[in-house]
């Protein structure tokens, strides 16, 4: 990568493959970014048809170098554009059809009953399938290697069934169809690879890095976020029947892995994701109207990823940055500097993020 907009990838580069390993460090991970910068920031009306936001490489790509040109990137923070099809994608590439706004991007159900999962194949001439990679494709080369595109969040196991059945129906089907289900998980299991694999070869860089679309992440080789939201309608056994053994064959499989954590619904099932010894880091998102990640009520969560030796990827924002620095100077000295990584909203001026940077430098 050229440092257009990062003075020095290869130390990026080294704290994130420490945290990953959970490797001892001077300080912990941090992403900070600051407005303020004098740059050249192309003038780009939002668009009338929503779906631009999502199928047009040249608009997203001028959107990332606008940001860039007019933000600093300070400590661990690096560029990156996004070319999601929404959170799910290869529900897309078996046969869904996607739904366009300007805020989010939705999936209609498109399966009568759980025994159709049985007709799920790669379909290499599927029309979102090679969208999807046309776009990203054409996104790397106007990239210019100054930022990086992301891994698509592709998605897995049972948020994918219940994408394409509708999260209502795949309740039933959890219930009543069974081994329908595992059946269904079990392929999603066989084909996710061979969609990250082609995606991962469009946007890995000549330094073997790539950086996945979800919650800022770098690494060396394969990498990915995963997860289960479907696991807050669900118990703890469920979990450990339908979920868990695919978590761990796909982890298996990457050279890193974060979990995302959705709400207080899933926070049941920390233990059975602590048990899979290949999960690298957890990602906790709090839920809508709580408190932001450096809230005391969620240290049990932290003291069991702490326990089974992996890595934190934590939130603050609530308050002002007065309010961040306390919040991540308490979670340093309960969980030492080594596999903490913290993000911050955006700081209003230059100055006031190196005062972050300095704090724990």
């Amino acid at each position: 990568m050229k440092n257009t907009y990062v003075k020095d990838w290869r130390k990026i580069y080294d704290r994130f493959e420490q945290w990953w390993n959970r490797e001892e460090v001077d300080r912990p991970l941090m992403r900070i970014i600051a407005r303020g910068k004098k740059g050249n920031p192309v003038p780009l009306e939002e668009p009338g048809d929503p779906s631009v936001l999502y199928l047009d490489p040249r608009y997203i790509t001028t959107n990332c170098r606008n940001f860039c040109e007019t933000h600093y990137f300070l400590a661990d923070a690096f560029p990156y554009a996004d070319l999601n099809l929404g959170p799910g994608s290869m529900a897309l590439y078996l046969g869904g059809e996607p739904g366009f706004a300007r805020d989010t991007l939705w999936y209609k159900e498109f399966l009568d009953s759980p025994g159709e999962f049985e007709k799920f194949r790669f379909d290499p001439n599927n029309k979102w399938w090679v969208k999807h990679q046309e776009i990203i494709r054409e996104a790397a080369e106007l990239a210019q290697d100054d930022f990086y595109i992301t891994i698509p969040d592709i998605v897995e196991n049972m948020d994918i069934l219940s994408a394409t059945r509708g999260p209502q129906n795949f309740c039933f089907d959890v219930i009543d169809e069974g081994e329908a289900v595992h059946r269904g998980v079990e392929i999603i299991d066989g084909l996710y690879f061979t969609y990250y694999d082609a995606l991962y070869d469009l946007v890995k860089s000549s330094d073997g890095m790539v950086s996945y679309t979800a919650f800022a992440i770098l690494g060396t080789g394969k990498i990915a976020k995963v997860q289960c939201d479907f696991c807050a309608m669900i118990s703890p056994e469920m979990f450990r029947e339908f979920v868990q053994p695919s978590l761990r064959k796909q982890c298996q499989r990457l050279n890193h892995s974060l979990y995302h954590l959705d709400g207080p619904d899933a926070i049941k099932h920390v233990p059975a994701l602590m048990e899979i010894e290949e999960l690298d880091a957890l990602q906790w998102t709090c839920g809508a109207g709580k408190p932001d990640g450096g809230f005391e009520k969620w240290y049990p969560i932290y003291d069991q990823v702490r326990a089974a030796g992996k890595a934190l990827w934590i939130h603050l924002y609530d308050g002002g940055p007065a309010d961040w620095a306390e919040s991540a100077k308490r979670l340093v000295k309960r969980y030492g500097k080594t596999g903490l990584y913290f993000l911050f909203p955006d700081f209003s001026s230059l100055g006031e993020a190196q005062k972050m940077v300095n704090l724990f430098e």
